[in-house]
This record gives structure tokens, C-alpha cells and sequence, in this order.
């Protein structure tokens, strides 16, 4: 069942997306004509329990599914991959009702949620505070990064506690008294997706849309199983680059871009096995190994993108042109759920090399 809904969705992405993918960068209605495609096939929570719905796709080909978005257009990868995060950290709560409520409706768009949590990456004074009440909790601060403004109505947010510790809990995207909400930042990738900031004051959060409460250090602990998961979005973006090129290799007589397009695409597979190894492997011992493959992946995107600019000429300086958003978006991919040590084994490729 589960290999038959992801072949349905790849097939949906190759031939209602990937041909639209130049106007889905630049076009908020493109975009959502996109999403709402993968609603339509209830693509929208792969990872959903089967009790709620399913598929409950396995790890492997729930990252196969990413990387196949990601290769289709990075805009749709970016905005869809919210919810699908917030789906999974749904179904792992202990709220029954919340998961009653949210989850058979997650898959075909009747509930649409964002998240909004990476300020707890953040080091000094807590961005987000929330304080406990007899009925829930009350919410103070900035998010700094919520994407999906206009597609989704709710997003789920993490709020520091007095004693360090996050509570997550379900609250709404939209402009209401005690709900602020930025116009949409201007991005060079993926600009169409609608990322803003919000702001909280004096903001109920009703104990009915709690989530769970997590450790004071549970974003660290969570970004380091997460080191070598983030990389598939890059290894769609390396795809995407390549299939750019092929199109050139096809396209002109010149013997060395079919060259460059093989040993690429060898390239492109190691790396993909090596990734799914480092997932296997993921402990403490493995953290040095899997930063290495992490920055692998993302050096490989950015080089198939330039390796599709440069064959595609003069005609990739257009920002119409393919290889042009696909360069763009392995910017995006570069410091997606980036920590220090991403960006530290990032940059130390770069200089090895």
C-alpha cells in the first residue's frame, strides 16, 4: 500500500509540477495550485499513523518522497515540509483529542499546520516565553521564522517554560487579538512560499491545544538525528540540477557534458547511500561522520546547480531560466536547519577541497 501511494505521488510531481515549476517559484497561486494537488492525492501527512489515515510511509521512502519534491520544485518542497513535520510531531503526542482532531483531516488539507520552533535553537534570552495557567499557558515573544502565511491557518509553536523546559501547542497563523504577523519577507529562493514573523502578547494557549512539553535541550537532541535526514532535501536539489543537464547533454553536440552528467550522477548515488547510512548509524559516535555526509550533500547541490548554469550559457543568467531557481534554491539548502556544526563541516569541505 505504502509503495503504491508514493509511486502515485512521484507521478503526480513529474507531471503536474515539475513542468510548472518556473512559474511555482515566482507565483503564490501557482504554488498553491501545487499544494492543493498533493492534498487532492492525500499526500500531505505520508508519515501519518495508520490508525489516523496512513500511509504511514517507513523512513526510506518517506525521504525518497522529500528528495522527489525537492527535485521537483523547492518551493512546494519548502511550504509542504512543514506540515508533514508538524504531522509527525502531532502523532507523537499524548494529547488524544489534538490527534483525534488534527490527524485524519492532515492528509487532504482540511487542516493545514506550519510550524514555528527554530528560535529555540537560539542562544541568551528566550525569544518565545510561555507561562503556565490553570487552562493552559500564556504566550509572550517573537518567532522569527513561520513559513506558509495564506496556505496555512495554524502553525505549531515551541515557548520556552520558566524551568528551561518547551511547550509546543497549536496556534494561529493569522492577524487576532493578540496575534501580530509581518508582511512576507523577500527571499531569493523560494520567495513564493510566504515566510513571515509573528508576535505574541498576552496570547491564551488553551491546554486543549498543547501538544507535549520537551526537555530544555530537546531542539539540540533533536537536530542531531537530524543531521543526515535534512540532506535529502539537497539531494533533490542536486537532481534537479542534473536533470538540467542531461536536457543540455541532449540538446548540444559536446561530448564532455554527457562526461560531466555521468560522473555526477555516480557521485549523486554514493552520496545517497551514504546518507541513508549515516540515518542507520545515527548515535553520538556517529555525529563527526554524518556532518561529513550532510556537507557532502549540500556541496553536491550547489555544484550540479553550477554545473547546470554553466551548460545551460548565458541564457541561465535569466531568472525564467531553470538552472538559475535551481542554484537558488541550493542557497536554501545550504542553511536549512543549519547548526554550527553544519556550517562548520560545510565550510570545512569547501576548504579541503
Amino acid at each position: 500500500m505504502a509503495s503504491i501511494v508514493l509511486e502515485s505521488a512521484i507521478e503526480y510531481l513529474r507531471a503536474s509540477v515539475v513542468p510548472h515549476a518556473q512559474e511555482i517559484d515566482g507565483d503564490r497561486e501557482a504554488l498553491r495550485k501545487a499544494l492543493d494537488g498533493l492534498c487532492r492525492g492525500d499526500w500531505m501527512a505520508m508519515k501519518r499513523p495508520a490508525e489516523y489515515g496512513g500511509p504511514a510511509l517507513g523512513e526510506e521512502d518517506f525521504r525518497s518522497f522529500q528528495e522527489e519534491v525537492a527535485r521537483a520544485s523547492g518551493s512546494l518542497a519548502f511550504l509542504q515540509t512543514q506540515h508533514q513535520s508538524a504531522v509527525s510531531m502531532i502523532a507523537r503526542s499524548a494529547n488524544s483529542d489534538l490527534k483525534d482532531d488534527y490527524l485524519p483531516r492532515m492528509g487532504n488539507g482540511e487542516r493545514l499546520v506550519g510550524i514555528g520552533f527554530s528560535q529555540l535553537r537560539r542562544s541568551g534570552p528566550p525569544l518565545m516565553k510561555a507561562s503556565p495557567m490553570d487552562d493552559g499557558y500564556l504566550l509572550e515573544g517573537h518567532v522569527p521564522w513561520v513559513t506558509g502565511w495564506d496556505f496555512f491557518r495554524e502553525f505549531l509553536v515551541g515557548a520556552t517554560l520558566p524551568d528551561g523546559q518547551a511547550v509546543f501547542g497549536i496556534v494561529p497563523l493569522r492577524v487576532q487579538n493578540g496575534v501580530s504577523i509581518s508582511p512576507p519577507m523577500r527571499l531569493a529562493a523560494m520567495d513564493s512560499a510566504n515566510t513571515v514573523t509573528v508576535d505574541f502578547q498576552n496570547f491564551h494557549l488553551a491546554a486543549e491545544k498543547v501538544a507535549f512539553i520537551r526537555p530544555a535541550n530537546w531542539i539540540r537532541n533533536n537536530d542531531q538525528v537530524n543531521i543526515a535526514l535534512q540532506g535529502h532535501f539537497a539531494l533533490g536539489c542536486a537532481r534537479a540540477g542534473l536533470d538540467i543537464l542531461r536536457q543540455n547533454s541532449e540538446k548540444k553536440s559536446l561530448a564532455f557534458l554527457g562526461k560531466t552528467l555521468q560522473a555526477l550522477e555516480l557521485e549523486l548515488e554514493e552520496c545517497r547511500l551514504a546518507t541513508r547510512q549515516a540515518q542507520a548509524d545515527a548515535s553520538e559516535e556517529t555525529t563527526a561522520e554524518r556532518l561529513k555526509v550532510r556537507a557532502w550533500a549540500i556541496d553536491l547541490a550547489v555544484r550540479c546547480a553550477h554545473a547546470a548554469i554553466a551548460a545551460s550559457s548565458g541564457a541561465a543568467n535569466s531568472l525564467d531560466h531553470p538552472a538559475q531557481r535551481v542554484y537558488r534554491e541550493a542557497l536554501v539548502y545550504t542553511v536549512s536547519a543549519q547548526t554550527p556544526q553544519i556550517m562548520e563541516a560545510t565550510l570545512d569541505r569547501l576548504v579541503r577541497l
